[in-house]
């Protein structure tokens, strides 16, 4: 890491009514106290104490106020960075940030990178880089369970875990090569293989839990994909733009309006939601349509839930050269069969409908998309098919493809380990296995790492964070 003095606007871009100009940094209080003039006499941010807010002026080299503003000072290692720190509070002119900006790298600053705060934090041991990630998480959460994963894997929740096997470990590995010191004597044994392969079962055991609940994490940090499928003129689009309550889609009497998939997110009791409403399904010679039906079973087998809607007033039968096609996409899917325009039958033709798909074994809803009738019920049975958990205070689990896939190495290290200690191999290949393992371990925290990780994770950052 250089040591220069960085400055950003960690606020969005844009004009608002305020503004937070960040600077970190050796020289980042002589700087600020360079262009600020407080409103007390004889004021020198120099002498003030850390964790102090002050009133005052940014001024330029002429002399010319530029914006009144409140100051944030903190001192070395107790602020975000673990360097000397200062925050302005400007107004939110896009010129005034600029202005002061400009004076900031005339004094010595330069403009920070993506994520260079946080790589600074992570670099002085403010924070490991699983609580690094775990900011972006934060920043970018869109629910409830997903910002409740993101605080407690920023609070060290899921690190902690992953420290305490590895310190475990470690002890371990350094009593295996202990004995490889004393190989003359083959009957000395410092580390006590039923002992170690107690703790290698309990690390195989958390790893995989670990390692299993990214599927859910996933779900919960990016949105439970749910595609909605069915004939043309079912209503598809209809139900959609209900659920996301805005006309997202095209509503038409004509068949094969929508042709492409339209996708977008709501949340539904804290859990983030990603619907996508495909095009028609239906026989036609029409080359684009046919390329949007085509999606339309890709977007099946990529969704976690499928809503199946039917048009209820059409006769009974009249999907049976499609049930086959979509039965087979169903298969190992959660789904739910939603018969829509129930306003427009009676009891006689439900009675019917639900005995020809009786065989379809799943939740079965009469709805009215475009009255709105029953879609609350929609709405409640949606939410049990994603069967996700509630995400409690201290719930750890893994929503990074870089923490799953370090998982995945850790694991297959942890059960070769496990095979050589119940095949009874010498020390030495025993300790290889075991430091694989712990060189994986290491690399979620950020104990082991490389530039080119550090780069790719805080470049998806934003400047100012």
């Amino acid at each position: 890491m250089q040591n220069d003095t960085i400055c950003a606007v960690s606020t969005a871009s844009g004009m608002g009514a305020i503004a937070i100009i960040r600077i970190s940094g050796a020289q980042a209080i002589d700087i600020s106290d360079s262009i600020f003039s407080s409103v007390k006499k004889d004021f020198s941010l120099k002498n003030a104490k850390g964790y102090s807010v002050h009133y005052g002026n940014i001024v330029n080299d002429s002399g010319e106020v530029i914006d009144e503003v409140l100051l944030t000072l903190f001192r070395a290692p107790n602020s975000f960075t673990g360097e000397d720190s200062v925050e302005i509070a400007c107004h939110g002119s896009l010129f005034i940030q600029q202005e002061i900006l400009k004076l900031l790298l005339s004094k010595g600053c330069r403009m920070a990178t993506h994520g260079e705060f946080t790589q600074r934090a992570f670099s002085n041991g403010k924070m490991d880089l699983s609580q690094a990630e775990a900011i972006a998480d934060l920043i970018a959460s869109q629910s409830r369970a997903s910002h409740r994963l993101a605080m407690n894997q920023m609070r060290g929740g899921f690190s902690s875990e992953i420290v305490q096997l590895r310190d475990r470990l470690l002890t371990f590995t350094s009593l295996v090569e202990l004995e490889l010191d004393f190989s003359d004597h083959e009957e000395l044994e410092f580390a006590d293989r039923t002992e170690l392969m107690d703790l290698a079962n309990e690390i195989e055991v958390k790893i995989g839990k670990l390692k299993r609940s990214f599927g859910v994490g996933n779900a919960i940090k990016n949105g439970v994909p749910v595609s909605i499928i069915g004939e043309t003129n079912a209503g598809k689009s209809t139900l959609l733009n209900y659920l996301l309550k805005e006309e997202k889609a095209i509503v038409s009497d004509i068949h094969g309006t929508t042709r492409d998939v339209i996708e977008d997110t709501i949340q539904l009791n804290g859990v983030l939601f990603r619907f996508i409403d495909t095009a028609g399904l239906r026989e036609t010679t029409d080359t684009i349509e046919n390329l949007g039906i085509e999606r339309s079973f890709q977007m099946m087998d990529k969704a976690s839930i499928i809503l199946w809607l039917i048009d209820s007033t059409q006769p009974v039968g009249h999907l049976e050269k499609m049930i086959s096609t979509i039965a087979t996409r169903l298969e190992g899917k959660r789904y739910m069969m939603i018969f829509n325009k129930m306003d427009q039958i009676d009891e006689q033709k439900k009675e019917m409908l639900k005995s020809y798909y009786q065989p379809f074994d799943c939740e079965k809803l009469f709805i009215s998309a475009k009255l709105q009738e029953n879609t609350e019920l929609l709405e409640d049975q949606l939410f049990k098919l994603a069967q996700l958990p509630e995400v409690g205070e201290n719930d750890v689990m893994v929503t990074n493809m870089r923490h799953y896939e370090v998982l995945k190495n850790a694991h297959e290290a942890i059960l070769r380990v496990m095979e050589g200690l119940e095949q009874g191999i010498s020390g030495d290949f025993l300790s290889q296995d075991i430091r694989e393992c712990l060189h994986y371990l290491g690399e979620i925290t950020g104990e082991i790492t490389t530039d080119e990780v550090l780069g790719n994770i805080f470049k998806k950052f934003c400047i100012g964070k």
